[in-house]
């Protein structure tokens, strides 16, 4: 048999080749502020390929969310200039909004609704026609393994499973980009494993791009072809995270503990001359006596161990243990920014604060 296109399925190819040629997402610098002209996003510009999973990465406040928001149109743009695949955000955001589908960091699941009457819901939202409403539901759910908890209340899923919910959430009306808002904040090593599996199983499987804010570094790694280091609502790196770490310079990471209350002003200048000198720590929970921890980048680990443990004992200081490691995203972050990311519990309460309606907000307008 002779499968013959029509002129409809002609043009819809054509169109997807058309699509293919442009940047999935185009950033110019972009500006946000807020009361005070105070910049939350500092005239910014990147750009996200095809298929790519790119990484906004920065602690708290560096402006990733911010960002995330004006790309899905649920902030205004103060300046600069936004496309989706050629198409201008600010200028035909509907347009924009049917090629996108948006997680945010809090929970907007509905807990004592099922897990198909949430997507049921979020479809009609989303303007779904009622004749696809069913088989997209079935499939999204399928496709996150939740296929067999359609019908249980959310509200007994861990949460894990309401991540992978919000994402088949997202995917419902079969978004070219997929953003998502510190996706595995929260949740444990194993689910935000299962996550990020899902993650990159969507862009192998249908070629989806995926934008990503996250703090964690790790994710960063597992998860992005390219990240754009944020900090005070500024660029300060970008690249692929094998080489941002290069380009800390240093090519190990020492990490010293040893006994004292505290780094003493005249052991800096020690310090300093073993290496570039990035992290210092109290432990003063240790039951023999207050621990003190510092992070030095060395060319070659294993030759610099000796003379530095050499340097401790001839500043009098007892070293506790030492140990070498590769530098990480966190020490590009230090390099760049000048300060090292904030902890997660400190990312977990930020996203508790934001308000669950923002993905409603996001939908509301799909159309």
């Amino acid at each position: 048999m002779i499968f013959l296109r029509n002129k409809k399925m002609q043009k819809e190819e054509e169109k997807e080749m058309q699509l293919e040629k442009k940047n999935a997402i185009e950033v110019h610098n972009l500006t946000k502020t807020y009361r005070g002209n105070i910049p939350a996003v500092d005239s910014i510009s990147f750009s996200v390929m095809p298929g790519e999973i790119f990484g906004l990465l920065g602690p708290n406040g560096a402006g990733k969310t911010s960002t995330i928001k004006m790309i899905v149109t649920l902030a205004k743009a103060t300046f600069g200039r936004l496309e989706v695949f050629g198409v201008d955000v600010s200028r035909s955001p509907q347009i924009a909004r049917g090629m996108m589908g948006y997680v945010p960091q809090s929970i907007s699941v509905d807990a004592d609704l099922t897990a198909y009457e949430n997507l049921l819901i979020f479809s009609k939202l989303s303007y779904v026609s009622k004749q696809d409403r069913d088989e997209r539901i079935r499939e999204a759910l399928q496709y996150m393994g939740l296929a067999g908890r359609a019908n249980d209340l959310v509200k007994h899923f861990s949460g894990g499973m309401m991540r992978r919910l919000e994402i088949a959430q997202a995917l419902v009306n079969r978004p070219r980009i997929l953003l998502l808002d510190e996706p595995s904040i929260g949740l444990d090593p194993a689910s935000k494993r299962q996550v990020w599996k899902s993650i990159k199983q969507l862009r192998q499987d249908y070629g989806t791009t995926v934008l990503i804010t996250t703090h964690d570094m790790t994710e960063a790694d597992v998860l992005c072809d390219r990240v754009a280091i944020m900090s005070a609502g500024n660029i300060a790196a970008l690249g692929n995270p094998a080489e941002l770490k290069r380009t800390i310079g240093g090519g190990d990471r020492v990490t010293v503990n040893f006994l004292a209350s505290a780094v003493r002003p005249q052991d800096m200048e020690f310090l300093s001359s073993l290496g570039k000198v990035v992290a210092i720590g109290n432990n003063n929970d240790d039951e023999e006596g207050d621990e003190t921890s510092v992070q030095i980048l060395v060319g070659d680990g294993e030759e610099a161990v000796p003379h530095i443990m050499d340097s401790f004992r001839n500043n009098g200081i007892q070293i506790e243990s030492i140990s070498v490691s590769k530098p990480t995203l966190d020490d590009v972050f230090m390099k760049y920014a000048n300060r090292r990311l904030d902890c997660e519990e400190e990312m977990v309460a930020a996203a508790k604060s934001n308000s669950s309606g923002a993905r409603r907000d996001f939908v509301r307008h799909a159309k």
